[in-house]
């Protein structure tokens, strides 16, 4: 396992330079069976991390460049009649990995249809329900509430992402590889599949099958309560937001060859699980607390249990 996650990463850092951190994450949440919200300002490779994932392993993809206009039916398909019987045409959601690009560009209803079929994994259209390939994941990217266009998420779509991530800038060393890298050719063109799409459904099946002593469930529901008993949150971690990080936790400890879960992986994805789905209040505002702030301070104030290797 370590060395086909080293092959996939070492794919996609070849076109996703100085964010090994994040390029982790997305991985964990693949593994995961989990869908990826990236949030950030435009140009700083959201949709180049997206199409080097899928490069790597394997995925037939698909692209929708969200728009005003974009249609439910774009997303889930539609029938159309055909020797007297509906006969179904698949919409982009029919793939394996499907990137939605600028999510908060579109309508509500748009975003519900996209977000139905990532909770339910599949479609009903003319009351015939048709099964979305497996694997099947959502890389969306979106730009901050107040970019010229944008309408936020409401907290039952994000919630049905598994994490939130920001590339952020890269630094001026990074910078200049970068730039290097570019003169005469995109890396992404070079980028090769290093695993099939098979075999990614096979790595999330084992996945699932990590060990969570009690301790950490224990641990886990601790966090999720102190989340919502906190001050400065109105909206804290629901139950499918804690079931995402245990999941999300089962991902992160077999990336690093375990079969069972230890305090440190519940810590190293908790504030990019959770933090989108918080809802905080004017208090955390007028103090310029971040998400992430308090619940680095919920991590901190929280005792991690003792589990035996």
């Amino acid at each position: 396992m370590y060395e086909v996650t080293e092959k996939i990463l070492r794919e996609v850092r070849k076109v996703i330079v100085g964010k090994d951190d994040v390029v982790e994450k997305v991985w964990i949440s693949i593994l995961a069976q989990g869908h990826v919200l990236l949030e950030d300002v435009p140009g700083v490779g959201k949709t180049t991390m997206a199409l080097a994932f899928s490069k790597a392993l394997g995925l037939e993809t698909k692209r929708v460049q969200f728009t005003p206009d974009t249609m439910p039916s774009d997303i889930i398909g539609f029938s159309l009649p055909e020797q007297g019987r509906m006969v179904y045409q698949p919409g982009a959601v029919m793939t394996n990995l499907l990137l939605a690009d600028e999510i908060n560009r579109t309508s509500s209803k748009t975003q519900a249809a996209l977000l139905e079929v990532m909770e339910e994994g599949k479609v009903t259209v003319d009351n015939e329900t048709h099964p979305v390939p497996q694997p099947f994941v959502v890389i969306a990217t979106e730009n901050p509430t107040g970019s010229s266009g944008t309408q936020m998420l409401p907290e039952s779509q994000l919630d049905r992402f598994m994490i939130s991530l920001s590339m952020g800038y890269p630094d001026h060393e990074n910078l200049v590889e970068l730039l290097r890298d570019r003169q005469t050719k995109n890396p992404l063109e070079n980028a090769k599949a290093v695993i099939t799409k098979e075999e990614v459904v096979m790595l999330q099946d084992q996945v699932q099958k990590v060990y969570m002593a009690d301790s950490i469930l224990n641990y886990i529901a601790t966090l999720a309560e102190a989340t919502r008993n906190h001050p400065m949150i109105t909206l804290g971690l629901s139950p499918r937001g804690t079931l995402a990080l245990c999941r999300m936790t089962k991902a992160a400890a077999f990336m690093e060859e375990r079969d069972y879960v230890i305090p440190e992986d519940v810590k190293r994805v908790f504030t990019d699980v959770t933090a989108h789905r918080m809802i905080l209040d004017s208090r955390a505002r007028y103090q310029e607390q971040s998400a992430k702030d308090i619940l680095e301070e919920i991590l901190k104030d929280t005792p991690a249990p003792k589990v035996e290797g």
